[in-house]
């Protein structure tokens, strides 16, 4: 808490607002400050979304007249000198097609597919060309740099560039002309590389799909259109790509992701569930991977002290601890001597009676590493660029220009590196390579942290008015109580067991368990019990040993929503038999 002085008090009671630190008197207990501005009334959706890109140090001010003023005017076109420029290919002709979320406007690529004479396949990714638009320099390219990356909330996004180039002018919309940054490649049926080649290009895509909507394409047997067959055909060479890097210790890693249904007049959640990952999803992911280490390959063999990399440092074993515990515990061993090993190991975590098991574990071992980060080669030796989760020696990112700044400077390499254009002196400057990779891995992870604070805000809303029993599993257990995971609602939180009173005492712990190895509800008895907990075999037992609970085992909880310390709302998590679990909720 701060103190401030202000004659607005009553005023303010109900509001979120901003202060300012102007010291910390050693006689008191709270540091004092002053009052700046009103950010709006507490629990409002916009109010509270303020919060979190003020907390997370997301800029979100308007861009200046003078990045205005470096984009082209709308209506744009391609023109006769991009058509007419050597050192472009016109792809047009080739049946070019993006795969994407539903609602996505900041289209970055597009890919195609095509039987070539001699029976091989090519293989194409092409990138938004941002760099033809957004010059070293200039006013737009260092308030990108600045900005670092878009930030995508549920209900909002907050541009790296502006709107004109991320929706229109370097969108790879479909039935339109745009400037591209292309990778082909010649593959066999196999899927190995015989040759890669690199240009900038002018494309027109055929089509702005949904992951659904190629998904839908691909099942169909009935369709048998270029559009769609060159679709099967990518599917196809992506799942041997897949395998391969799976077999060469690519981990296949996993997250808790949820969609929002959104009322379009209010913007509030109408709906929240899981995020469904189809084969088109890991099709354009196994493509965009296949650019981005061709590129990384591309730049390092041309500028070896200032490419601009992205490596993922092989966890220790200690960091690994969590999740082998609660393995070991479980009746199953994780290798993690390597990253074949540990991928091996997660193949073979699985359980016949939960299939939402494999998934848990995997998130449960995402957790325990460190994030991917940003570096010049320039900034460590070349035994360091590894990046473990996908077993590549080299890897960078390319394939997203219009809403990572990293992209940026690394088309400028590439540019410079197939003699496009020179490199600029900045990209030279090793300091200045190393300051801005410091700033590009802040903002990622700065945005990446209002990303999830704005799912927590909505999911609050979405339960403030309701209450739902849904399907859980345990992931920690402690003396008092448990943490859970609610896999639908991408939900974790604590589960007391013998939750405190007013007086901060131990309250009982109410309830009538499912026995051994299943937890079941932890309220809705009347004599109160103790629990024990057991670290090495991951439970916590009832002393009375009516109630046992374990690392993974399936429970119940009620969700709702109470307001805490500084009108903060938080969900809570409450145990209940799982009889009370309507069958739509059940995972798996």
């Amino acid at each position: 808490m701060i103190r401030i002085q202000t004659r607005q008090a009553e005023g303010l009671m109900d509001k979120r607002i901003v202060v300012v630190i102007d010291g910390w008197d050693a006689d008191s207990a709270y540091p004092r400050g002053h009052y700046t501005r009103t950010l709006g009334v507490i629990g409002e959706r916009e109010t509270e979304t303020e919060v979190i890109l003020i907390e997370n140090d997301i800029n979100t001010n308007p861009f200046t007249p003078a990045v205005h003023d470096c984009v082209p005017p709308l209506p744009w076109a391609v023109g006769p000198a991009e058509l007419a420029d050597p050192n472009r290919t016109d792809l047009r002709h080739l049946c070019v097609a993006s795969v994407d979320p539903p609602g996505c406007k900041d289209i970055d690529d597009a890919l195609h597919v095509r039987r070539l004479p001699n029976g091989n396949y090519e293989l194409g990714v092409h990138i938004a060309d941002v760099t033809h638009f957004v010059k070293a320099g200039s006013a737009m390219d260092l308030e990108a740099a600045s900005r670092g990356t878009t930030v995508y909330l549920v209900e909002r996004r907050i541009d790296m560039l502006p709107k004109p180039l991320t929706e229109d002018i370097c969108s790879l919309r479909c039935d339109v002309e745009r400037l591209a940054f292309s990778v082909l490649w010649e593959v066999d049926e196999q899927a190995n590389i015989l040759n890669t080649h690199f240009t900038k290009s002018v494309i027109k895509s055929r089509a702005s799909l949904t992951y659904q909507e190629a998904q839908s394409r691909i099942d169909d047997q009935s369709m048998t259109d270029e559009l769609t067959v060159s679709l099967r055909t990518m599917n196809k060479l992506a799942k041997i790509m897949r395998a391969r890097r799976a077999a060469a210790g690519a981990l296949q890693l996993a997250s808790p992701e949820v969609k929002f249904k959104i009322d379009t007049e209010t913007h509030n959640p109408l709906d929240v569930g899981m995020y469904q990952i189809r084969d088109t999803n890991q099709m354009v992911e196994e493509m965009m991977l296949l650019a981005n280490v061709a590129v990384a390959e591309k730049t390092l063999r041309h500028f070896a002290s200032c490419a601009l990399l992205r490596r993922h440092q092989t966890p220790s074993e200690r960091q690994f601890e969590p999740i082998l515990k609660a393995a070991a515990a479980a009746g199953f061993a994780l290798d993690v001597a390597t990253s074949k090993a540990l991928a091996a190991s997660l193949d073979g975590a699985v359980r016949a009676d939960d299939p939402y098991f494999n998934k848990l574990v995997r998130i449960m071992t995402t957790r325990c590493m460190t994030q991917a980060q940003y570096f010049g080669s320039g900034d460590c030796a070349p035994s360091e660029y590894h990046h473990y989760g996908l077993a590549a020696p080299l890897y960078t990112h390319f394939t997203s220009p219009i809403r990572r700044y990293a992209d940026v400077v690394v088309h400028r390499l590439l540019g410079a590196a197939i003699g496009l254009e020179p490199l600029p002196d900045s990209a030279r400057d090793k300091e200045a390579l190393h300051n801005c990779s410091d700033n590009l891995n802040k903002r990622h992870r700065n945005a990446q942290m209002a990303g999830r604070g704005s799912v927590e805000l909505h999911t609050l809303i979405f339960f403030k008015d309701r209450t739902t029993v849904a399907d859980a599993r345990v992931t920690k257990v402690k003396a008092n109580g448990l943490v859970v995971f609610v896999p639908k609602y991408g939900i974790e939180g604590p589960v007391f067991l013998a939750p405190k009173d007013k007086n901060n005492a131990a309250a009982p712990a109410t309830g009538s368990g499912s026995g051994s190895g299943a937890a079941g509800s932890g309220a809705g008895a009347s004599s109160s019990k103790q629990f024990l907990l057991d670290e090495e075999a991951q439970t916590v037992t009832a002393a009375d040993g009516s109630v046992r609970y374990a690392v993974f085992d399936k429970c119940a909880v009620r969700i709702g929503v109470e307001e805490g310390v500084a009108h903060r709302r938080s969900l809570v998590l409450t145990l209940v038999d799982r009889a009370e679990l309507p069958d739509s909720e059940r995972v798996g």
